[in-house]
């Protein structure tokens, strides 16, 4: 469980620093295409559920460009091997568009059987990760250096900010934040200081791919 960090508070948002403009669109287009109402809004990173916070042992979370097995007892039809699209999606028999990418394979299995249960009796579902691919975020905003990071699992933020430079020093080390689009969106916010000291396990917080670190 990640418990509060002491001293830390909510603000309302400063306005953007000459740099934020840049920051503030990209976060736009991912929002959009997210259908999140407002960059203007976000959730700190210890308010974030523990589910967020990384799988146990062998509870690995699904990723963008991974291939998953997919086999529905007695059901070949609609069994197959899937590999998940850079939207986080698959298309699946029956089952039409769904959501792959953030989540772990048991309980994506309980969610294919939950849309499989309108057509077939009492549905088995297994799912399986037959190939992982690296984990790949993106850095922008005034780091030290931007751009894609690629990072193997499990990947953790504080190595993800020192890959990018840290902060430069136009930064505002309070307001750094992770866009995470998958399964939904999230705009989560951390200060630096917390990740460099592991404060409430700000440094060890976990990235999938196509996270979107800012530092504004």
């Amino acid at each position: 469980m990640v418990g509060r960090v002491p001293g830390y508070h909510r603000r309302n948002v400063p306005p953007f620093k000459k740099s934020s403009l840049l920051v503030a669109l990209l976060a736009g287009l991912v929002v959009s295409s997210a259908g999140c109402a407002s960059v203007g809004q976000f959730v700190w990173f210890y308010d974030v559920p523990p589910t967020e916070w990384g799988a146990g042992p062998g509870e690995y979370v699904i990723g963008v460009g991974d291939s998953i097995a997919i086999r529905v007892y007695e059901q070949e039809n609609l069994s197959g091997t899937f590999k998940i699209r850079r939207d986080g999606r698959i298309a699946l028999p029956l089952a039409g568009e769904v959501v792959a990418a953030g989540k772990r394979p048991s309980e994506f299995s309980k969610e294919i059987e939950g849309k499989l249960k309108e057509f077939v009796v009492t549905p088995r579902v297994t799912v399986n990760v037959e190939t992982s691919q690296p984990i790949s975020v993106a850095a922008v905003g005034e780091f030290g250096k931007g751009g894609t990071i690629t990072l193997e699992p499990p990947a953790r933020l504080i190595d993800a900010v020192a890959q990018a430079g840290g902060p430069s020093n136009y930064a505002d080390k309070s307001r750094i934040f992770v866009l995470r689009q998958f399964p939904t969106f999230q705009r989560i916010r951390f200060e630096y200081q917390a990740i460099l000291h592991n404060d409430g396990r700000a440094a060890e917080f976990p990235l999938r791919t196509g996270d979107v670190l800012v530092a504004e």
